[in-house]
């Protein structure tokens, strides 16, 4: 998951580029508005700034690019700041001081931070000079400040500010959950290896157990997502909006596809993902001899098979990765390489750390900072190259002139981290030795690019059901929450006897509670990394080429431009869906003997 930049000319929610030399060898940004020293402590070291801004006459275009300018390095050192306060704490959520400077941010600089942006917003858009900007140049920048003076609202100030502390109570939660195997205690994620063990009963065993842990928290889990529903839906009225779901659409600045594209998405993954998923399942049955599936079998290999190891410490998963890259692009690898040398890495899972991964780019330092919870697995090599691919995102936008050019639409983050899974494959060999284990990776990734459609398609058809019906009951949703997951579910699996785990599933997605809406783009952006892929297939020079370009562009053009630069098409109609999965199952039969 890409962490969006925290821009101060936004609705802030806190959650999911022009290099020519492509050197990793990045730089901080230079300050000439704010003192080199400059530390937010409270909001009064920050009022001066921006008084200073709001107040400055403006009497030429040259005047105005000046002010641009000094706003960006403002929003640059805040972001920066914001982004150091929520690293810390999702890296230590027991560590209440940490918890307290996140939550001082959010509640006490953050509201008086946002009436300030407004005004800022304001002046930059009525300024006479704003019309001799080059159109082209500054397009999607002005489009997204217009937008935000749209949404913005006094009255939600306080709302968002309770939003943003509450929505990190699940990383909170979720942090603490710990199980026992076989006398030892792991995490959730550490224990989640077992379901890769060739001992069924054990598997069986560990399942139980995570579940069983996640049911002892599902009312706390229950009623803060019932608080976070209410307090956005007040959001979403007050600043004229029906529902959440429509005010979310407008916020994150989807201008180039609509709820119907959505439902449209949902139904395709049905009629050209889900038979694909069933013959998955069929020949993981036939390959492990069982007479009936059970969800603890689908990660599992057959009895004499040990599970996929590739690494045992984050160290050497940062290494491996690192080599990995490099043969890609060593631009790839000098991007990991900074990061560990700037200490800008916190890989392994332990107790009291926040649940999932994710990159978090620093808008001062460039080089950002990936997060993950890695136990020793193969979806920890496919988190890693993910978030790798995000870092390397980042770096490429770093010196592009705006902070507001930096900000790129989720989606083509998600095809940067997503299409650097498929690339690095080929050299998954740093990982995989053995040949034969190699060949069991890029199966178990190509299955995994398959079969995570259909959790796309429940949790974005579930958050669609939620905030259209913000006064549903408890039982309502846990209801319709089930009537969609079946919509979604492999009839090869047999889940009988579990139904209280499924009826409480949603409870494991942290997007649900920290980035609302945030998950249609995992699967816009599959699309997007598969159509690269396919590329990368035919002329892999051309495919990395065509990725660096449209990254090192950040959010300076429109989603379907960026697609295009790629050398993509920004589409997810039923056809092109159809037509990527055929490209996937036949790479499955072609290179794996899959079938």
């Amino acid at each position: 998951m890409e962490v969006p930049f925290i821009s101060i000319f936004s609705h802030f929610h806190f959650h999911t580029f022009l290099i020519m030399t492509y050197s990793a060898d990045i730089k901080k940004l230079p300050r000439h508005f704010l003192p080199a020293d400059f530390i937010i402590t409270n909001w009064e070291s920050l009022e001066p700034s921006f008084k200073n801004l709001e107040e400055r006459e403006i009497n030429s275009l040259t005047e105005l690019e000046k002010w641009m300018k000094d706003a960006s390095e403002l929003e640059s050192v805040i972001n920066e700041d914001v982004c150091w306060r929520q690293i810390k704490m999702t890296c230590d959520t027991e560590n209440k001081e940490l918890e307290k400077s996140f939550t001082y941010f959010m509640m006490e600089i953050q509201p008086k931070v946002q009436p300030f942006s407004d005004r800022l917003n304001k002046k930059l858009i009525n300024s006479p000079f704003v019309r001799q900007l080059d159109e082209k140049k500054y397009f999607t920048l002005l489009r997204n400040v217009k937008k935000n003076i749209d949404l913005f609202r006094e009255e939600n100030i306080p709302i968002n500010a309770e939003l943003n502390v509450m929505q990190q109570q699940f990383g909170v939660i979720a942090g603490k959950m710990m199980v026992q195997v076989n006398g030892q205690e792991y995490t959730l994620q550490q224990a989640a290896k077992f379901l890769e063990d060739p001992d069924r009963p054990l598997r069986e065993e560990v399942y139980r157990k995570i579940n069983e842990r996640r049911l002892q928290d599902k009312e706390e889990v229950n009623t803060l997502f019932s608080t976070l529903l209410e307090k956005r839906h007040r959001v979403a009225l007050n600043t004229g909006f029906a529902n959440f779901r429509d005010f979310r659409f407008a916020e994150l600045g989807r201008f180039d596809y609509d709820k119907e594209a959505c439902f449209q998405f949902h139904e395709a993954v049905k009629l050209h993902v889900m038979p694909l998923v069933n013959q998955l399942y069929e020949a993981k049955k036939k390959k492990l001899r069982l007479e009936t599936l059970r969800p603890w079998d689908v990660d599992a290999e057959p009895a004499g098979i040990q599970p996929l190891r590739p690494f045992k410490t984050g160290d050497e998963l940062t290494e491996k990765t690192i080599a990995c890259f490099d043969k890609l692009r060593p631009f790839f690898g000098d991007c990991i390489r900074k990061m560990k040398e700037m200490g800008h890495l916190d890989l392994e899972s332990r107790k009291g750390k926040a649940p999932g991964g994710y990159n978090c780019p620093l808008a001062e330092s460039g080089a950002p900072f990936i997060f993950m919870n890695a136990a020793g697995t193969l979806d920890d090599v496919t988190t890693m190259v993910h978030e790798g691919g995000h870092a390397v995102h980042s770096f490429l936008a770093h010196e592009l002139e705006l902070f507001g050019f930096k900000e790129y639409p989720t989606e083509i983050a998600e095809v940067a981290s997503m299409a650097m899974e498929l690339f690095s494959m080929d050299n998954w060999d740093v990982f995989f030795e053995n040949k034969e284990e190699l060949k069991r990776a890029k199966e178990q990734q190509l299955e995994r690019i398959i079969t995570i459609f259909p959790w796309i398609a429940t949790i974005d058809k579930f958050q669609h059901w939620v905030y259209e019906n913000p006064n549903h009951t408890s039982e309502e949703r846990g209801q319709q929450w089930l009537n969609i997951l079946d919509e979604f579910s492999s009839p090869v699996i047999d889940f009988s006897g579990l139904e209280e785990y499924r009826l409480y599933g949603w409870q494991r997605q942290l997007h649900l509670f920290e980035v609302p809406f945030y998950y249609i783009e995992y699967g816009i952006a599959q699309l997007g990394a598969i159509g690269l892929w396919r590329q990368y297939k035919q002329n892999p020079d051309m495919a990395i080429n065509n990725y660096i370009d449209s990254l090192s562009k950040g959010g300076t053009l429109t989603l379907p431009q960026l697609f295009e630069s790629a050398g993509l098409k920004f589409d997810f109609s039923p056809s092109h869906i159809r037509e990527l999965m055929n490209f996937v199952e036949n790479e499955l039969v072609k290179n794996l003997q899959y079938y």
